[in-house]
């Protein structure tokens, strides 16, 4: 067989077995052999034969970045190897139902991830124990979820302060008086940006301030979550279209961490009806910060899960945190959430804002908001910036939490 030919083929079964990442090796073996090809034998079989194993070489890196980013691998929420992991986020991301590929023994699972962690805890339904059995307000006993009054107890250096109606986020050490009305001072109409949860009241969707939200607070859940991270608040929201299970935690681990969560809606008998995965990139020891969880109805086939399950890692943070050196402030402005932010440091900050919006002790809507003056996501240095948010449903108070960090490559 000529030597062309058997190149063609190896690119090609390279090109195939790169779909499940392992085509890589071959994949450079038929790419090495074209290009020695080429040297004797410039034909458009050769160039052909070229270009697929390149571009079987090329899928798998694309896959690697898709999951893992410049970074080498780590674990994820999921439990899976290094191959597997990388399969399962891209098709999952195609739209492929790879849930097959997570172990569904959730005693299993749970005990797999006590053995790979520093400690966890596990929580059902507002009854917390620790993997020794030890009960969590045992250990932290000036900690409960919520006050009578709905702000949160504990601490009173938060990033969560109810007041008069409208949540606002604290500046730490710094002097929060002259911090916000710095910012309210640099900031101008001009510099409002549209979130994208808001609504166009050009349309009538039904919602809006006038619009009660139904009670669904009462949701069943059950979790674990590494020791040193402390439940303040369990929630649960839905509209027509998605229901959100609401975390807000706070890191007393010790150390700044990086929080990965796995969110799992379950139906009547705990099968699994769909995931969601989400990260904070880094949170500074003592503060406070959210998990939302987001469901597409359509994918639960249009009625609510029976219960929700939570998994929450912890791991270093790649990201430089700037908490203490960006301000942030939510505030209610007629029937808006406005959450402005000042970058006092000397490089390009991102801010991750979730604001809760109240109607008395029920949580009606949760918005993730970003406020940004460069590019996509940033906050220039020394500069401020400022973003809308409109809730689904009738509110009269929010609370406002944040992480900061520098925005690398942006």
């Amino acid at each position: 067989m000529h030597i062309t030919t058997i190149a063609l083929i190896i690119s090609i079964l390279g090109l195939i077995t790169s779909f499940g990442f392992v085509g890589l090796i071959p994949s450079v073996f038929a790419f090495v052999l074209n290009i020695l090809n080429l040297k004797d034998e410039k034909s458009i079989m050769t160039v052909r034969s070229l270009a697929i194993s390149f571009v079987g070489i090329l899928l798998p890196i694309v896959m690697y970045l898709n999951t893992y980013g410049l970074k080498l691998p780590y674990d994820k929420p999921q439990g899976l190897s290094t191959l597997t992991q990388i399969i399962y986020d891209n098709y999952t991301k195609l739209g492929f139902d790879m849930s097959g590929m997570v172990k569904n023994n959730d005693d299993d699972f749970m005990m797999t991830t006590v053995d790979n962690s520093d400690g966890m805890y596990y929580v059902a339904d507002g009854v917390v124990a620790s993997d020794d059995g030890i009960s969590i307000e045992d250990k932290y006993e000036d900690w409960s979820p919520a006050g009578d009054d709905g702000t949160l107890n504990g601490n009173t250096d938060t990033n969560a302060l109810d007041q008069e109606g409208s949540g606002q986020s604290d500046f730490g050490d710094k002097n929060g008086k002259e911090a916000s009305e710095k910012i309210a001072l640099e900031l101008g109409q001009d510099s409002i940006f549209e979130s994208i949860d808001s609504l166009d009241e050009g349309k009538n969707s039904g919602y809006g301030a006038s619009k009660k939200a139904a009670s669904d607070d009462n949701m069943p859940s059950y979790g674990g979550l590494p020791i040193g991270t402390l439940i303040l608040g369990q929630y649960f929201r839905e509209d027509d279209h998605n229901c959100n299970p609401v975390l807000v935690l706070q890191n007393e681990t010790g150390k700044d961490c990086r929080f990965e969560c796995l969110f799992t809606a379950r139906d009547e008998d705990g099968n699994e009806l769909a995931t969601s995965n989400k990260t904070v990139e880094v949170v500074k020891n003592g503060e406070k910060f959210v998990f939302e969880g987001r469901f597409d109805k359509k994918e639960l086939g249009s009625v609510l899960p029976a219960m929700y399950e939570f998994l929450i890692s912890k791991r270093e943070p790649y990201e430089e945190n700037l908490y203490d050196d960006v301000a942030v402030l939510g505030e209610i402005v007629e029937n808006s959430a406005f959450v402005t932010a000042m970058n006092t440091s000397n490089k390009k900050a991102k801010v991750d804002a979730y604001v809760l919006f109240f109607d008395g002790e029920e949580l009606v809507d949760c918005i993730w908001m970003i406020p940004q003056n460069s590019g996509e996501v940033c906050i220039e240095p020394g500069s401020s910036a400022a973003i809308k948010g409109d809730a689904y449903y009738k509110f009269d108070r929010i609370e406002t939490y944040y992480t900061a960090y520098e925005a690398v490559g942006e």
